[in-house]
């Protein structure tokens, strides 16, 4: 994130799209805010040993600076979207309990966030796993205001956002060619590939607005400019086939 303010002004805005950053603290938002962004996001976890890998700082203690943020936020206008991380495991405590999961959700939802993205930020969970975190979580948090953050590690992600779906998300976080990651979760690969999303939504007939085609083309062009391969299995599969 250290170079967030340079990124954001080198983009060539356009109207219809949200900006966003994360931001840790009061000292990241104000940053934030000086750059241009249009939504910013705080990031907590359902585990205490991430949350101190992660943010440096304690579950608690992460609630109670994301307070500061929220009363800036608000002071601004600025839409505050919350994310959990660690739903379905930990690389450093193993197993989550979900009661601990709806803690946080709930705390993040009470403070004024938007909306609460809930990260499988190893990628181990299952659809069964999954379906049951929905359920429990959607008790304190309302399912619309509920997204999912799945990684692919074990090749679960696309099924655990198809039964985050049938429990009534209608989010999901994914990035082009899977990018992504955490320095905090050895081991864990990037993001679902938006590709692979885009391409499973409209085989079940879910409009998207979304040209699968130049979503394939942004995903090849950022991982020539990364010179690594594409970790989406449709942009594979479609450059295979030409």
């Amino acid at each position: 994130m250290a170079d967030h303010s340079e990124v954001l002004r080198g983009i060539e805005r356009s109207p219809d799209i949200v900006y966003s950053a994360l931001t840790p603290n009061l000292k990241g938002f104000t940053a934030a805010l000086e750059a241009g962004v249009n939504e910013v996001a705080i990031f907590g976890a359902a585990s205490e040993s991430f949350s101190k890998k992660n943010i440096n700082c304690s579950i608690e203690e992460s609630l109670q600076r994301f307070d500061a943020v929220m009363s800036a936020a608000k002071s601004a206008n600025i839409p505050v979207r919350g994310y959990v991380s660690c739903v379905l495991g930990c690389p450093y405590e193993g197993d989550i309990a979900v009661e601990k999961v709806s803690e946080v959700s709930k705390s993040l939802y009470d403070m004024g966030c938007y909306e609460v993205s809930l990260g499988d930020t190893i990628g181990v969970g299952t659809p069964g796993a999954m379906k049951n975190l929905i359920s429990e979580v959607s008790k304190v948090v309302p399912v619309q205001k509920l997204a999912v953050h799945c990684h692919d590690t074990y090749g679960q992600a696309l099924a655990n956002i198809l039964a985050a779906l049938q429990m009534g998300v209608s989010v999901v976080d994914s990035s082009v060619a899977g990018l992504g990651g955490c320095p905090y979760a050895k081991g864990a690969s990037g993001n679902v590939s938006t590709e692979d999303v885009v391409y499973m939504l409209h085989g079940l007939n879910i409009k998207t607005g979304i040209n699968i085609q130049k979503l394939i083309e942004a995903g090849q062009f950022i991982s020539r400019i990364l010179g690594r391969p594409t970790h989406s299995k449709v942009a594979q599969a479609t450059k295979s086939s030409l």
